[in-house]
């Protein structure tokens, strides 16, 4: 399974530490987004205040949404929405690898991300983007989306030209970024990490608050 495939074990941390997930937002035949994921796994695991898991949304091979209720009654009939719905809960924070699309995110990502609500809330994400202008204006409509969801969107963000990134851009496994380009992804993983950490504080108090209620 290529999710077991892009995980690490080399940096085991303890139950307690951040969790962050890195979301391949491709599923598309020749996509980019799975050699971006590992990457940025590649960076993420060199430090020691998070542990990072690729998450591929093509191995859960989510249909195009068949709730009948809305994610927002936490009510989910699908098996493979429940699947989904408990990987993505056991995350303190997400970097999303998106590609841009028609000036947006793929819509493979979009509805991944449509089929939850709650198991996003109170929770941080950034944004490694690609595409011909760096694929900064998809990240620009999942921050809208993001605010919906209550997910605290990190500013400093990670941006991929093909033409700059790939020695042949029509060729996958030609990924050749910059190395300038692990300052951004530390910076961006310094923001999410801070506000993950946070907002899990603050996630674990409202569940002790509600438990004593």
């Amino acid at each position: 399974m290529e999710q077991a495939e892009l995980s690490t074990d080399d940096h085991a941390e303890p139950a307690s530490a951040l969790k962050v997930a890195i979301i391949v937002g491709s599923t598309r035949p020749g996509r980019k987004a799975d050699a971006v994921a590992r990457w940025v796994q590649d960076i993420a695991v060199r430090r020691d205040d998070a542990s990072f898991e690729v998450v591929d949304i093509a191995d859960y091979a989510l249909p195009h949404l068949d709730e009948l209720m809305p994610p927002m009654a936490g009510q989910y009939s699908q098996s493979h929405t429940q699947e989904w719905a408990a990987k993505i809960g056991s995350f303190d924070a997400f970097v999303f690898v998106t590609p841009e699309y028609n000036h947006s995110t793929s819509g493979a990502l979009k509805n991944a991300i449509d089929f939850l609500f709650a198991e996003w809330n109170d929770k941080a994400a950034g944004f490694v983007s690609y595409g011909a202008t760096g694929g900064i204006r998809a990240v620009e409509h999942l921050r809208l989306v993001m605010g919906e969801l209550k997910i605290a969107d990190v500013r400093s963000q990670v941006t991929l030209a093909l033409e700059d990134e790939w020695e042949d851009y029509t060729d996958p496994g030609s990924f050749a970024p910059n190395v300038t380009h692990e300052e951004d992804v530390a910076a961006m993983l310094d923001e999410l990490v801070a506000w993950g950490a946070a907002l899990k504080t603050l996630r674990e108090a409202t569940r002790a608050t509600d438990g004593r209620s």
